[in-house]
């Protein structure tokens, strides 16, 4: 049972050659590779011929797309690192088969572009796409051994987080219940269910690691209710939260331990309490969230540069370099932000 990572790291998943960065790719090394062989000595073409060139390559970049594109399921299914071999070989008798076809066309229209005898130019065609496509065959595997690798790095990380159950969260709220049982059974007993349900977060029972921001909403308003409990009228929250999308998709337990983090390093230590603001607005088809608490007189306790790492590095992963995250003081107030994109069309 422990092998099953590694094997599945193994499994050489291909890209999604549908997708535009894979399409752009062929694209870009395609015209590349013409633009080099049209400067290098000797090269008598001028520019037409190097039009030519590139719209022929253009065109075999965008055929070869498509095709990847199409049989990539059933290259899925092959055994080991075959899946490339497979694309390989797709790659090579396009551009056999496309070359052939070019020159006989470039024959029977007497253009002059093609000077060399079909053998040498099909020749030389399948040894230069053999060399590139190799390459990018690599360059695609390289990538995908990569993100396969974050991704279990980060549920790993994710997974940490959810059994990481503070005891001195638990043991509080247990007291909590426990204090309400006599006075206020019903209060006891919503407490119990708004600490079931954070634990059923918090140990990742549910069928995805994704949920959407009314849910995360929703797990974050259980939490307040367990402390607003505890510290009554320290705790005093503010939310400006109306203008988010309920349905706007988020991977779970990002925004609670952020307003865990606020609840505890800036709430607790000041015996006055403090207020902390909850503020989220849309940024066209994303979204930002703002958490705000007051900064405490007192030194930080340690831990809580660690959890903000943690919801960095998971944003950054289901984001990419769209998403910002920012964290610091400001003047007497410690402001997180979460900017946050749409989903890709």
């Amino acid at each position: 049972m422990r092998e099953l990572p590694a094997r599945r790291l193994e499994a050489s998943p291909l890209p999604d050659f549908c997708r535009l960065p894979a399409v752009f790719a062929w694209f870009v090394v395609g015209a590349l590779t013409v633009t080099v062989m049209w400067l290098a000595p000797g090269q008598t073409r001028g520019w037409s011929g190097y039009s030519v060139a590139v719209l022929f390559v253009s065109w075999l970049a965008l055929v070869i797309a498509v095709v990847l594109c199409k049989s990539r399921p059933w290259l899925q299914r092959l055994p080991g690192r075959w899946p490339y071999l497979g694309a390989w070989l797709l790659i090579m008798l396009i551009v056999v088969a496309a070359s052939a076809a070019v020159h006989w066309l470039d024959a029977s229209l007497q253009m002059p572009f093609i000077t060399a005898s079909m053998g040498a130019f099909v020749r030389d065609n399948a040894v230069i796409t053999a060399l590139l496509g190799a390459a990018m065959l690599r360059y695609f595997y390289v990538l995908a051994q990569w993100q396969a690798r974050l991704a279990a790095v980060t549920r790993a990380q994710v997974g940490a987080l959810q059994a990481r159950i503070r005891p001195h969260f638990l043991f509080n709220s247990m007291n909590t219940v426990a204090a309400l049982i006599r006075v206020d059974p019903a209060a006891a007993e919503r407490t119990v269910e708004d600490l079931c349900e954070l634990f059923r977060a918090a140990l990742g029972q549910h069928d995805t690691d994704n949920g959407t921001l009314g849910e995360e909403l929703a797990l974050i308003e259980r939490y307040l209710a367990i402390e607003q409990w505890r510290l009554a009228e320290r705790l005093r929250v503010v939310r400006e939260l109306d203008d988010l999308p309920a349905d706007f998709p988020l991977p779970r337990l990002l925004l609670q331990p952020l307003v865990e983090n606020a609840v505890r390093h800036g709430i607790q230590p000041l015996r006055a309490g403090g207020e902390v603001v909850l503020r989220g607005a849309r940024e066209g088809e994303g979204v930002m969230v703002e958490i705000v608490n007051p900064l405490p007189t007192t030194p930080p306790e340690p831990g809580n540069g660690h959890g903000l790492d943690s919801v960095r590095q998971r944003i950054a992963y289901h984001y990419g370099p769209r998403a910002r995250f920012e964290a610091g003081p400001r003047g007497d107030q410690f402001v997180v932000t979460l900017h946050l994109p749409g989903p890709a069309a």
